[in-house]
């Protein structure tokens, strides 16, 4: 069973070993956890629904409470005190397109908004319900799953946008292909949703983010369908694909997807370097990529991530060996580890890690072997139960990211946690922060910020304390020229700083396209347009 108010499945967990206990302690004080509201107690509190009766849409009011919300810090404050600000007055299942235009008539007729419903994972406030006088529906598109069409002379590959990450693959692998987009969401998030917001995987240095894997696909809107053929290539114009990538439910409903797919790779490896100083190591990173190593992956975490990240491994007695073991070779206690990934052929696997090993031992890099590459790809899909968890030792978590050139990315890291850490000083409360780099290209990289603090007992001081930090992290990227976001869209956490980044005209022609589609502002209001601009 799916958690209505944290991450992921009831029956998984992420244990943590005592040793993390004792650091959190030490990094931030003891934790306190607040008590948590019942689904029961949340669910009677679901006011009754403002829709007129349609057989596809449910006014239940546990499915109400259960797409009322994402996965954003907000979010869970939200749900976990039970005091959620607003609930969506049904939920729709549709299974066709016919059904979604359907909705969208019924929407316009009842003076209802929509919002689209993937798999529930935004971490921005995409999904949130905001109080109004209409009544609100979301519509789940969980049933549009299937595969509509494979091709694989031309390697495409067409599903419903509502297919979850795990079936894609499934679906593909079965007939030797895959897609290769892995989003730490990847359990739970959907093709639709990827489009939706520009969703950048794990592996994007090989397989590219999902504007270069979107070929095509099909919106219902309220003005009508928007049909996006699948061309290798166009001249006609700007290319209506990039309207509808990052789109977020403004313009209309994405159903269908067509995606470009490849073969299975033959092998894939994923190793581990440490370096003595992240300098070291950014360089190193920025040489492989500009040197066109044919890696997969990149992931350079900080001295505080790489710290982190042992700890957490557990295995105390092993991890002291290493830490020896890596200070005899000149990484101490300031290293940073490196996790590189390849894929591909054989001999191109073996090429491309003699490539980036070499590189790597040219700016003091050590190898590690592959132990570390391989426990990581292992657990990757694992690491968002980490919340619940920490949630419940007394600790928020919560992450935030940009992106910039090589030039800029040192001045947005220190910028970002230099905001981060002195953030709740007022309160007396310790902020931890860590960063890692894993998603680079020839001229800069993204910058990915996690961050914890203590819970309060009171649910409106956690938002307060998140909003503190969440603002300062964001004037600081918004001062270094970073974009407000590389990987997580908008929603309404980063609204008021996307006019700093697009621009007032860019603004006009946002909402522009906005009023062409949705003449009459029915489609998840309140997201990615917005005229507000923060000081």
């Amino acid at each position: 069973m799916r958690r209505w108010n944290g991450w992921g499945d009831e029956g998984v967990t992420y244990p943590v070993p005592a040793g993390a206990w004792d650091f959190l302690e030490a990094m931030l004080g003891p934790g306190m956890t607040p008590r948590d509201a019942t689904l029961p107690e949340v669910v009677s509190r679901v006011p009754p629904s403002r829709l007129p009766p349609h057989p596809l849409v449910s006014t239940d009011p546990e499915q109400r409470v259960r797409h009322a919300l994402g996965q954003s810090l907000p979010d869970w404050i939200a749900a976990r005190s039970g005091r959620v600000p607003a609930f969506p007055d049904g939920v729709a299942f549709p299974s066709t397109h016919e059904e979604v235009r359907e909705l969208i008539r019924y929407a316009e007729a009842a003076g209802a908004r929509l919002i689209p419903y993937g798999g529930g994972t935004s971490v921005v406030g995409h999904l949130a319900v905001l109080p109004g006088a209409d009544p609100v529906l979301s519509v789940d598109l969980g049933r549009m799953s299937q595969l509509v069409d494979f091709d694989a002379r031309s390697h495409l590959a067409t599903f419903g946008a509502g297919v979850k990450g795990p079936d894609l693959e499934a679906c593909l692998r079965a007939r030797g292909f895959t897609l290769g987009h892995f989003p730490q969401s990847f359990e739970y998030s959907t093709l639709g949703g990827w489009v939706a917001t520009r969703s950048a995987g794990q592996q994007s240095l090989g397989y590219g983010r999902i504007e270069d894997l979107f070929a095509g696909g099909r919106m219902e809107a309220p003005a009508g369908t928007l049909l996006l053929p699948p061309f290798p290539g166009s001249a006609t114009g700007p290319d209506l694909r990039q309207a509808v990538l990052g789109s977020e439910g403004r313009l209309g409903i994405l159903t269908e997807v067509t995606v470009r797919v490849r073969p299975l790779p033959q092998a894939e490896e994923f190793a581990a370097v440490f370096f003595p100083e992240f300098e070291h190591g950014l360089e190193a990173v920025r040489e492989m990529v500009q040197s066109d190593v044919p890696l997969s992956m990149l992931r350079l975490s900080m001295p505080a991530e790489t710290a982190t990240s042992l700890v957490l491994a557990g295995h105390e007695k092993l991890m002291r060996l290493l830490e020896r073991w890596l200070a005899l070779r000149g990484a101490g206690s300031g290293k940073c580890m490196l996790i590189l990934g390849v894929s591909g052929t054989r001999g191109r696997v073996r090429r491309a890690l003699r490539q980036a090993l070499a590189i790597a031992g040219s700016h003091r890099g050590v190898y590690a072997g592959r132990r570390f590459g391989h426990e990581w790809v292992k657990h990757r899909f694992r690491s968002p139960y980490l919340r619940n968890t920490l949630w419940e030792m007394g600790y928020a978590v919560d992450t935030l990211e940009t992106a910039g050139t090589w030039t800029q990315v040192p001045r947005l890291i220190e910028a970002i946690e230099q905001a981060l850490h002195g953030g709740l000083a007022d309160q007396g409360e310790k902020v931890y922060v860590f960063t890692h780099l894993s998603h680079v290209y020839r001229h800069g990289s993204n910058v990915y910020t996690t961050y914890l603090f203590r819970l309060s007992p009171d649910p409106e001081e956690n938002l307060r304390r998140w909003q503190v930090l969440k603002s300062a992290a964001s004037r600081a990227i918004v001062a270094c020229g970073g974009t407000i976001s590389h990987q997580h869209g908008v929603g309404i956490d980063h609204l008021p700083y996307l006019e700093a980044e697009k621009g007032a005209l860019g603004m006009d022609l946002l909402s522009a396209l906005c009023r062409t589609l949705d003449p009459g502002g029915i489609m998840n209001p309140g997201k990615l347009v917005c005229r507000e601009v923060a000081p």
